[in-house]
């Protein structure tokens, strides 16, 4: 990512509306998501709900054919327990106790959105639920950060500071981004303390930022499996993903994925 403040993509207002759709349907197929989530069912059937919300609104999946050393073959990342992102649905079975994560992305009429969410399947033990509660809260503190800080260091430092105290770990593998007409744009959103120039912005209205805290039990270190995309915890330890797509406007935050 170009390190240069300039190199990030300022929205007008209008701009921001037109992303609006594109994160209106991103949000429909998590609650689509939210609705089959149970023990019993495939990770495959979970991402065939999304692509079928997103052919109902002639939205383009952003994550199906993305390049790499094999081409992305769904339209979710689907990642189950120790798997922290990039997970290929197939035909594995949820159980009860799992937590899965699912990541989507789609473009509509030339603009980006992009979510993830980690839901308990069934019951969950209860360091799975703090978990999850404490990635949620990792992503809501830094929308509210959007309001009240001056820099991107600034709110990723309280992000890591709440995840420290929970007695978790933050990935540093992985990072958010900035969104518009791309999947991934400048800036770089680390989700924690970082104050290299190319990690750290100013907050100004106009920014668009794919805000997404991956946090794990373990000493958050990652590897890649077989697969060329799965990437799971070094150390089999729980990991969980949320994730929203967030506009900064004269009037505060605004959340585009809800």
């Amino acid at each position: 990512m170009p390190d240069r403040p300039s190199a990030i993509n300022l929205r007008s207002a209008r701009e921001i509306e037109r992303m609006r759709p594109a994160g209106q349907v991103v949000a429909e197929a998590h609650r689509a998501v939210s609705q089959l989530v149970r023990p019993g069912v495939t990770t495959r059937e979970l991402d065939a709900a999304v692509e079928q919300v997103f052919v109902k609104h002639g939205a383009e999946p952003l994550f199906k054919g993305v390049a790499g050393p094999v081409p992305f073959p769904t339209v979710t990342c689907i990642s189950v327990n120790d798997e922290v992102v990039h997970g290929i649905p197939s035909g594995r079975v949820l159980r009860d106790g799992d937590i899965v994560s699912v990541d989507t992305g789609c473009r509509v009429n030339g603009w980006c959105g992009d979510s993830a969410m980690t839901f308990a399947v069934g019951a969950i033990p209860p360091v799975a639920q703090k978990l999850l509660d404490v990635t949620r809260e990792a992503l809501e503190i830094a929308i509210r950060g959007l309001s009240v800080h001056g820099t991107w260091s600034e709110i990723g430092r309280e992000m890591e500071e709440h995840v420290l105290k929970a007695g978790f770990s933050v990935v540093r593998a992985f990072c958010g981004h900035g969104i518009g007409r791309q999947l991934h744009e400048p800036p770089q959103v680390p989700n924690l303390y970082r104050k290299e120039s190319h990690f750290d912005f100013p907050i100004k209205p106009g920014l668009v930022l794919a805000i997404e805290p991956m946090v794990c039990v373990g000493a958050g270190d990652v590897r890649c499996l077989d697969d060329h995309w799965t990437q799971v915890t070094r150390d089999g330890s729980l990991a969980a993903h949320f994730e929203h797509t967030v506009a900064v406007t004269g009037q505060g935050p605004e959340v585009l994925t809800l």
